[in-house]
């Protein structure tokens, strides 16, 4: 792996682990920084579909209050790192993915608790009125947190890829298979946690037309997204609740209210 790769590498890593927090571009999502690994790391397919599998694991980890959820963020690097640049198979990558995000996770509140000085640390200057150094305070403490995912993103980088392909033939069969399992498993949790925020009887007709629609075996996903946005973009169009017509005859401040609501949202 030449220097400009492993440059891309680490980068996108930081910048993972500064969105785990901040959560405004993405990057630390799986189908998102797995697939920048790949193309960093001239794998871009693999990259993608290991972070597609993931990204379905990850639909059910979710801060709840002062809880910390696992770490996507390190999953998704170091995982796509073993499968782009290592050869791992992606079924490992999967497996590795668990135990990965669970070490994240004590990462992360590692990090969260040496931030607590410098909180009070920004206390005093903002007392000071020395906003130049909040500022700086708040931006290393950032730092740390891609620091979090970078570090061990270069530790991995530095192993030699036959080692690590050793490494990974010596886990019992009996450990990756339990451990798909229950990445499976937390795909259903994912996907139970979004249907019960989506679900209301209005719905469910869509829900049962999606079943229907993936026995038809010539349908892809692209297609099978394209059927969606069409239903979709239909239904609030003639839905009575959208429409003050009832029929999409209906007036609205802006004269559509199908555009009313896309504007809107």
């Amino acid at each position: 792996m030449d220097i400009i790769t492993i440059v891309l590498v680490v980068f996108v890593a930081f910048l993972a682990g500064m969105e785990g927090i901040l959560d405004q571009f993405q990057f630390h999502q799986p189908i998102v920084a797995c697939t920048l690994i790949g193309l960093a790391a001239g794998n871009p397919m693999q990259g993608l579909l290991l972070g597609g599998t993931l990204q379905l694991i990850a639909l059910g980890w979710m801060n709840i209050g002062a809880a910390v959820a696992p770490d996507a963020a390190l999953a998704s690097i170091a995982s796509a790192i073993l499968v782009t640049y290592h050869g791992a198979g992606i079924s490992e990558g999967i497996a590795l993915a668990i135990p990965l995000a669970i070490a994240g996770q004590v990462l992360t509140i590692f990090v969260r608790t040496l931030t607590v000085a410098i909180a009070h640390a920004t206390d005093r200057k903002a007392t000071e009125g020395s906003f130049r150094a909040v500022e700086f305070y708040h931006i290393g403490a950032l730092m740390l947190q891609g620091l979090r995912i970078a570090i061990p993103a270069i530790i991995i980088l530095s192993v030699p890829p036959q080692l690590v392909t050793d490494a990974l033939n010596a886990i019992p069969a009996w450990l990756t298979g339990g451990l798909a399992v229950a990445g499976g498993m937390i795909v259903a949790v994912g996907y139970a946690m979004v249907i019960n925020m989506m679900a209301t009887p209005k719905l469910w007709l869509f829900f049962a037309l999606g079943f229907a629609l993936s026995a038809i075996g010539e349908l892809n996903l692209i297609a099978m997204g394209i059927i969606g946005v069409v239903l979709a973009l239909l239904y609030l169009q003639f839905a009575p609740e959208f429409n003050q017509g009832g029929g999409g005859g209906g007036n609205s401040s802006g004269g559509d209210p199908l555009d009313d609501i896309l504007n809107d949202y």
